[in-house]
């Protein structure tokens, strides 16, 4: 590798993917911002310390492989990948090819997230795949493919947003989980849902606050106004849409009186959201996790859709819905295969015309393709029983934090015959793991990423990976040819694998097949769908549905939709609902931010906000230790009292393992149409503690790995 000094680059976090500039000094690697469209010089908290991570005193630099003893030590790759080999094979002679299962991440690169499923589906003949997406974006893809005929976060570059007049931010508290974005929000004025007055609510021209698991009633009763007082775009309606007599008939019975009772959002804020909406020349409707992790999140979003569509704004020039994607890649992760249900270029893995244009790419029988499999709770749930997998292979996720109801999934991950983790550090899930495989950073490897506007990016290599540390491509070679796999099927190289994927996804839903590492490296800004062409370049689609929707008729889709309640019950003994999301210096289950010093000092432990009458009633204190617990189980916070918050309502942050994880409390109640959990309600009681002993949580930069990497041992 030449001495490469500087690179242009992308932030590793959100789906933002800002622009980075990256350098290597004496001092180490350090960062500053680009002028890249989404950030427009700007970085968060998280952007700015991100380098930190590449040096943390914890990183996996060798494999491990648990002895007898329990306790896990160094070999090599060989060995590992051997240990690994061979207790796959052993599953499947057992118990049949869905004995191996594989679970990715939406942080994996594009070509990453191909080869993952091709590895499931050609090297392990598996149906058994999936990805932590499932947790982030299914109800809003589920949602956007009924409406629209395909799923793309926003139909519309980011920067489209500086040019409205409204925003509805629905369920997404954007000040904190994607800072950069709030620079395109200073000209509309906003209207943000969310039962918090979350940071983003504070800067909100008008905030409505409804009870956890009520979106979809106020959503009803919002497309009630809408028409009734005259707001629906009736000449779009009819020219650009269909359906919309039957979830009209839904919406009717929503009148703003029943939507006030059942929400607790008073009309008057009902009436002046919609009014705000239509009367904007250029407005924008946003959903985000708020609105969409709910056993009926799909519904939810179906509702915001069909609202936008009333008022007549997608595909629009100058307003338009969108959905804000989460994670770094969650937009490609689930574009090319990692999820159960998909094949590359977002083709239904149930499709025959999709399945034999795949088989025809890999060179391999139309019929050795498995079906789909389980959908990621479905899988954890599944694992070691009976009908279930015996081993899993996992790739760029830390379920053990982030998978709701997370002590069942820790037994299930522990009744496995093997479970292998690849990751760069001693997450809380490689930790119980019987082999981990160290693997490299994002600063010390090349590929690509999708953004949440559908652009897709360059990741350019800055470093040398450490020795022993190897990409999640190389691993998957090591392991494919180790169960008797030919070596070009399975390529190392990640411009090798983007060129394979290209012509995998030509023709489907996410084309990509006119993009390329020249083009992108040429600084063009490409957008899918961007077939390949016989003469020229296509230029990318940066704006969706100016003229037409994906469906065959050109035309957008209401969907009839009715509210239900959520999947627990609040009772004398569960009085109160618990909802949960991010803080602004911690991400996702944290396994990154918690290793970042000035990050985990921001926020260094679980915590509650809490009412002062709710503390007050449950004998709770602020800064004192409380106990919140569900039907699931319970997790410990230090209580924040908090008098913005409703009076029925506590909030955690996920971000944290081990007794202070919020997923010990959160139900696996799953939606029927996405199999999205039900992350934002769950019905808790509040309980005190003593202040002698806190949760226990990782600290920065602390594992019981030893940083040396020569004699790393841990149980």
């Amino acid at each position: 590798m030449p001495d490469i000094r500087t690179v242009t680059t992308h932030c590793p976090y959100c789906a933002l993917q800002c622009g980075t500039i990256l350098t290597r000094e004496r001092t180490g690697v350090v960062v500053r911002p680009s002028d890249f469209p989404v950030n427009q010089g700007g970085l968060c908290q998280k952007g700015w310390t991100a380098p930190t991570l590449l040096d943390t005193p914890d990183r996996l630099k060798h494999p491990l492989v648990r002895g007898n003893d329990g306790e896990l030590r160094a070999c090599s790759w060989d060995a590992a990948l051997n240990v690994v080999a061979i207790g796959l094979r052993a599953a499947q002679r057992e118990h049949g090819a869905d004995a191996a299962a594989v679970f990715g991440g939406g942080g994996l690169t594009n070509e990453k997230a191909y080869l993952l499923g091709k590895f499931a589906r050609v090297a392990l003949g598996t149906r058994q795949i999936d990805y932590n997406g499932r947790f982030c974006m299914s109800s809003a893809a589920a949602a956007g493919s009924a409406a629209f005929g395909l799923d793309r976060g926003l139909p519309f570059p980011v920067t489209d947003l500086g040019r409205a007049d409204v925003v509805m931010l629905a369920g997404a508290n954007v000040a904190e989980t994607m800072p950069p974005l709030m620079q395109h929000l200073t000209r509309p004025s906003l209207i943000v849902l969310d039962p918090r007055v979350s940071a983003t609510a504070q800067r909100a021209a008008l905030h409505l606050q409804p009870a956890p698991g009520t979106d979809l009633a106020l959503v009803l009763g919002l497309l009630h106004i809408a028409v009734v007082d005259g707001f629906c775009d009736t000449g779009y309606v009819r020219s650009r849409t269909s359906g919309f007599d039957e979830a009209w008939k839904r919406a009717m019975t929503w009148w703003p009186e029943r939507v006030e009772r059942e929400t607790g959002v008073p009309v008057a804020d009902l009436r002046a959201a919609v009014r705000m909406l239509a009367e904007g020349e250029r407005a924008y409707i946003l959903t985000g996790r708020g609105v969409e992790q709910h056993s009926k999140g799909t519904d939810t979003v179906s509702g915001f859709i069909n609202l936008a569509l009333a008022l007549g704004l997608p595909g629009i020039d100058g307003s338009g819905y969108g959905c804000l994607t989460g994670q770094g890649n969650g937009q490609g992760g689930r574009e090319h295969g990692q999820k159960a249900d998909q094949l590359p270029g977002y083709r239904s893995i149930t499709d025959p015309a999709a399945r034999q244009h795949i088989a025809d790419q890999w060179g391999v029988d139309v019929a050795s393709l498995p079906g789909p499999g389980r959908s990621a709770a479905e899988l954890f749930a599944s694992l070691g029983q009976e009908d279930g997998p015996r081993a899993l292979l996992v790739f760029g996720s830390n379920p053990v934090v982030s998978a709701p109801d997370s002590q069942h999934v820790v037994e299930r991950l522990r009744a496995l015959d093997l479970l292998v983790v690849a990751d760069f550090v001693p997450s809380e899930t490689a930790q119980l793991a019987d082999v981990v495989l160290p693997v490299t950073q994002w600063a010390e490897e090349e590929g690509t990423v999708t953004n949440l506007e559908g652009r897709v990016l360059r990741r350019r290599r800055l470093r040398v990976p450490p020795s022993h540390a190897r990409s999640d491509l190389e691993v998957l070679h090591g392991l494919a040819t180790r169960l008797g796999q030919p070596g070009h099927r399975f390529p190392t190289g990640a411009r090798e694998v983007f060129e394979e994927l290209r012509s995998a996804s030509r023709g489907g839903i996410a084309d990509y097949s006119g993009i390329s590492y020249t083009r992108l490296d040429s600084g063009e800004a490409l957008h899918w769908p961007c077939p390949r062409i016989s003469r020229g370049h296509h230029p990318g689609t940066p704006r969706l549905f100016l003229d037409w929707f994906a469906h065959t008729d050109g035309r957008a889709r209401f969907v009839p939709v009715e509210h239900r309640p959520p999947h627990d019950a609040a009772t004398h003994h569960l009085p109160l609902w618990a909802t949960t999301g991010r803080v602004l210096t911690q991400y996702q289950s944290g396994a990154q931010t918690r290793r970042v010093p000035d990050l985990h000092a921001a926020n260094p432990e679980p915590f509650v906000e809490v009412h002062p009458d709710t503390a007050e009633r449950a004998g709770v204190r602020d800064g004192q230790l409380a106990r919140v617990t569900s039907a699931r189980g319970s997790t410990i916070a230090r209580v924040r009292v908090e008098p913005s918050m409703r009076t029925d309502t506590v909030f955690l942050p996920f971000h944290f393992p081990a007794d202070g994880s919020a997923n010990l409390i959160t139900p696996a109640a799953l939606d029927p149409r996405s199999r999205m959990p039900e992350f934002k309600v769950a019905a808790v009681r509040l309980d005190a503690l003593s202040a002698l002993a806190g949760p226990k949580s990782t600290t920065a930069g602390s594992s019981p790995v030893d940083s040396t990497g020569q004699t790393e041992v841990y149980g």
